[in-house]
């Protein structure tokens, strides 16, 4: 694998975004070459990923047509990383200038919206390693030869910006100091265990900042396995909801959103089991309809039924949405408990058309149209 490494290297001081002889060859070594020699060692870290070998995937990637700048090779678990623009994994990627390779645990630069994938900031991309490097930090200690950022030398490359501002952490290989494939295959399977560190942290942390809220997600999945729909765009998205869950940010929300009202000489009266909306205030000849939405997340995005969204409209002026953002909570208790976050109240409440995204549809058929 080393003398893969330095002939890809050596390659890349010939890059040319045409298909040249020089990189014809590296395509070879990116896309086969070397997932084959990685593939060697797939049942080691599916044993340190915790998961059954077939489910560890190798890919190789220099360009479809014009060919790229910074190739490079990942290791991942397709399930949860099915393309590189998303998920967490590992990869190999080669600067442009051919003195280095860098072997990162790196994250994709898309998100699922709820209805396609959007590109992150560069500023979700930090936040997101800021989450991870805390989850790593025991293993990290092991190590002294770790560095926080790599720098491609890319010049043309307009990826490369984004490979670097999501790498969390990463091994730096030099050209004339490549180490034995002993090193190489050893610190594969230590950046490995950081990753799989990272999945469990996937799994139980309520939110990872720049994803869509959990609420959006199971809304989304629902919507289409009712209407007979694979959901694989939504397999390794990490925490979700259970009704449990659902219940404690429901009931402390709320109580956060009354003791809110009772501040500024508001009654207050809980009208969520018999209405399409949560609370009915009252002060003196006024009252105001108001929504409550609890989430783990920024609270960019909720849910809300049709029929929330035409009784809000219905109620407009004397209406309101409340939000009550990045709750904590702690699923280690039974039932779950909730506490903390954020409330944001909006009032009067005029929902636009541009500000709701549809989710699903109920469609009158043809065969209802005979009945």
């Amino acid at each position: 694998m080393d003398e893969t490494l330095i002939e890809i290297l050596d390659l890349q001081k010939q890059w040319s975004a045409k298909n040249t002889e020089a990189m014809r060859r590296r395509g070879v070594l990116i896309r086969k070459t070397l997932p084959d020699q990685l593939r060697l060692h797939t049942a080691t870290l599916a044993e340190v990923l915790e998961v059954p070998e077939s489910e560890v995937g190798v890919e190789g990637r220099d360009g479809t047509g014009l060919k790229t700048e910074v190739p490079w090779t990942r290791v991942h678990l397709p399930l949860r990383s099915p393309s590189a623009t998303t998920g967490w994994y590992l990869v190999y990627l080669f600067s442009a200038q051919g003195n280095r390779v860098y072997l990162s645990l790196i994250q994709g630069t898309t998100r699922w919206t709820g209805t396609d994938f959007a590109r992150r900031s560069p500023e979700q991309l930090s936040e997101r390693v800021a989450w991870a490097r805390p989850l790593l930090k025991g293993l990290l200690s092991e190590r002294d030869d770790l560095i926080e950022s790599i720098d491609l030398q890319a010049t043309k490359s307009k990826v490369a910006r984004g490979y670097a501002a999501g790498s969390v952490i990463a091994i730096e290989y030099d050209r004339h100091t490549m180490p034995n494939d002993t090193v190489l295959v050893q610190d594969l399977l230590f950046m490995t265990r950081l990753l799989s560190e990272i999945h469990q942290g996937e799994d139980t942390s309520p939110y990872i900042p720049g994803e869509v809220p959990p609420e959006v997600l199971d809304a989304t999945e629902a919507a289409a396995e009712t209407a007979g729909r694979r959901t694989r765009d939504f397999k390794g998205q990490g925490f979700r909801l259970d009704a449990p869950d659902r219940r404690a940010l429901e009931l402390h929300s709320v109580g956060m959103a009354t003791a809110y009202f009772e501040d500024r000489g508001w009654i207050v009266e809980d009208v969520g089991a018999e209405e399409s909306y949560d609370l009915l205030l009252k002060r003196g000849d006024e009252r105001l309809h108001v929504e409550v939405k609890g989430t783990v997340s920024e609270g960019g995005q909720v849910i809300l039924t049709r029929a929330e969204v035409e009784k809000q409209r219905q109620f407009v002026p004397a209406n309101a949405l409340v939000i009550v953002h990045s709750i904590r909570l702690d699923r280690s208790v039974s039932p779950p408990m909730a506490s903390g976050g954020v409330l944001h109240c909006t009032s009067p409440w005029e929902i636009a058309e541009e500000d709701l995204t549809v989710v699903s549809y109920i469609y009158r058929s043809e065969v209802e149209k005979a009945l």
